[in-house]
């Protein structure tokens, strides 16, 4: 397998790079996380203006048409500077939704304001009761004569509060944990009968929880078939975990690299104590832990493009429980080496373990997909990606212009 990056890779990579230098200084990002909103939308702009909020979408909608290695790329860099802004909410988990479950019409109207900066989106699926089981939804969408009636309660939406434009998850037939009979329905964020409770993740990061109460949503605001939703849903899901797993990798890296920072230039005994036998395994461990959930990160860009569910659904559990388990691990000795320091608000280490445990916890821990694992199903390998530098990533010319209804209008 050929690991290095193209020439446009490297140019997205060293974009990144430079954004993040320039809006991510410690004091900047922490001015931010503790403001209203928790993440900022003169950056969001700038996100826009680099093209990361069309990264992934196709060119007719107005995106670059890049794929989850360019993503992997860009996820390591927003991780390593704790990026607070609705990048997975947006562009992965509500642009993924639509790409992979909407028709013609919705990709052409919503896509290109998506790309654009125009619109916001958050994925309301997750339910108390549901743990981490995507299929567990009792919200339910029942038939009026105009449309359907939404009722029911969300909780951890990302970006849930600022969102012009929710996806909401709801069943329109069977049983709470029945597969089939869920469908995902389009509406405002701000629409009657939706009650929205905004809250701060472990992390700093915004989420909400929301309730809706007779809140009526179109026909025509059904992304895909009726009650045939999971199948996107499971796919836009371990797109996201692919992309959380190189965030997790930059976290990783910045923390060993602090690490080793400051143990070359904290002393006891009157030397530095990196010299000390113990502080180096301890360093070198944290390293092959590190490098095992790289390596994990670029199977998870080829897994996640497999068209078999229970292939794609082992691939991915496999990743998740290496990256929680490194997390964790090379949190932990972070913490540990830098000592009461690294507990500190004011130190950058002690939130990239908070931000490490956040992602640790989404759409599952390890536990969680272990269980996946020993579940049984078809856990036989993908056929090997022979070289990730072939995806084309192209700027689009231009950007489609399609008249839309005024519910899917997003906020400038």
């Amino acid at each position: 397998m050929d690991l290095q990056l193209n020439e446009q890779q490297r140019l997205l990579k060293e974009s990144v790079q430079r954004l993040a230098a320039d809006l991510y200084p410690f004091e900047k990002r922490e001015a931010i996380r503790l403001g209203e909103t928790g993440w900022s939308r003169d950056y969001w702009r700038q996100y826009v203006e680099l093209g990361l909020a069309g990264l992934v979408a196709e060119e007719a909608h107005g995106g670059f048409g890049c794929g989850p290695f360019e993503t992997m790329i860009v996820m390591e860099e927003l991780g390593r500077s704790l990026a607070q802004e609705p990048f997975v909410a947006t562009v992965l988990l509500g642009g993924g939704l639509i790409r992979h479950a909407g028709n013609e019409e919705q990709k052409e109207c919503l896509l290109p304001q998506v790309c654009g900066g125009e619109l916001l989106l958050a994925f309301a699926y997750l339910e108390e009761q549901a743990r981490h089981e995507l299929h567990d939804i009792a919200t339910t969408a029942t038939k009026t004569a105009d449309g359907y009636s939404l009722n029911g309660s969300k909780t951890l939406v990302l970006h849930g509060y600022d969102a012009d434009l929710l996806i909401v998850a709801a069943r329109l037939s069977g049983d709470r944990r029945d597969r089939d009979g869920i469908g995902l329905f389009l509406i405002a964020g701000d629409a009657p009968g939706v009650t929205r409770q905004g809250y701060r993740t472990v992390d700093g990061r915004p989420a909400a929880k929301i309730v809706f109460r007779n809140a009526d949503v179109s026909s025509g605001d059904m992304l895909g078939a009726s009650g045939d939703a999971l199948a996107a849903i499971e796919r836009v899901a371990d797109e996201t975990i692919a992309a959380l797993a190189a965030e997790g990798v930059g976290l990783m890296d910045e923390m060993l690299n602090m690490t080793i920072e400051h143990v070359r230039t904290r002393k006891q005994f009157g030397t530095e104590i990196a010299s000390f036998q113990a502080i180096q395994h301890r360093l070198a461990d944290m390293f092959i832990a590190l490098e095992q959930a790289r390596s994990m990160a670029v199977f998870a860009a080829g897994v996640c493009q497999d068209e078999d569910r229970e292939r794609r659904a082992a691939g991915i559990a496999a990743v998740k429980v290496q990256l929680c388990r490194s997390l964790r691990f090379v949190g932990q000795q972070a913490i540990q080496l830098h000592g009461g320091i690294g507990m500190t608000m004011e130190y950058k280490v002690g939130h990239l373990f908070q931000r490490a445990t956040a992602i640790e916890a989404l759409f599952g821990g390890a536990e969680h997909h272990l269980e996946t694992l020993a579940s049984g199903g078809d856990s036989s390998p993908p056929e090997p990606v022979s070289d990730f530098r072939t995806r084309r990533c192209f700027p689009a010319a231009s950007r489609p212009g399609q008249s839309c209804p005024a519910r899917w209008a997003g906020r400038s």
